[in-house]
């Protein structure tokens, strides 16, 4: 049995005992996902309009963490131009416990 669901404006494929690292949700320890896009038994699927109703998707919280940084650099050739910009994107490490329909 798998599902996709939505989180932080992405689509993720989950299967029970996933772990997956997604954007920054609070600091719990369970987290339900509500917004099931898919969800698919073996030969069964379901298509949602844009959910699947009454479908949900129970994680636990592992960590709370800072992706590595990522470098935007801008260089404009003969002109003594350059600007460099850093980001570090905050995300959760979650484990998909139960998927329920």
């Amino acid at each position: 049995m798998y599902a996709i669901i939505e989180t932080g404006g992405k689509q993720e494929k989950v299967v029970v005992g996933d772990i997956l690292n997604v954007e920054l949700l609070t600091n719990k320890k369970d987290v339900t996902f509500s917004k099931v896009l898919l969800l698919s038994d073996g030969d069964k699927v379901e298509v949602g309009k844009p959910y699947v109703k009454g479908a949900k998707v129970s994680a636990e919280i592992l960590e709370q963490f800072r992706a590595p940084k990522v470098i935007a650099f801008t260089y404009r050739r003969r002109k003594s131009s350059r600007r460099i910009h850093g980001h570090r994107q905050y995300l959760t490490k979650i484990k998909i416990t139960e998927i329920a329909s």
